[in-house]
């Protein structure tokens, strides 16, 4: 007799919009949150899953925190909860389009382009930039 079994790791992203105003960069956003976990497979249909964990992605520059299970099962199971800065735990600072809370990005009076630090004049429109 051939079985195929198997254990791997998924990943949800659960239905939940809340705009925020992150504490990283500065800007608007909305939580994004995921599910990950690991489950057992038996000819490829998933049995059981284990190690539920909850994830929250912001929008705006990307920072990632965990968040408190007991809420992120209140989101799993469709209830409606605000989550607040006592449900999240940095685990990595973003910055791919916000900037940073560092002041590593300097806008241009002129259009208004975020420039990377080190610039002295804008990319987009060639005014110099403040410092």
């Amino acid at each position: 007799m051939f079985f195929i079994m198997g254990v791997s790791q998924g990943h949800k992203q659960l239905d939940y919009h809340q705009t925020m105003i992150c504490s990283v960069c500065g800007s608007y956003g909305r939580y994004e949150v995921f599910m990950t976990y690991m489950y057992l497979s038996f000819f490829f249909i998933p049995l059981f899953k284990w190690n539920k964990q909850y994830i929250v992605r912001t929008s705006c520059c990307g920072s990632v925190y965990s968040l408190d299970p007991q809420v992120g099962r209140t989101i799993e199971a469709g209830g409606q909860v605000e989550i607040t800065a006592d449900d999240l735990v940095l685990q990595s600072g973003g910055g791919s389009s916000g900037g940073t809370a560092q002041g590593t990005q300097k806008i241009c009076p002129s259009c208004g382009y975020e420039a990377a630090s080190d610039f002295e004049y804008c990319p987009k429109c060639g005014r110099r930039l403040d410092i």
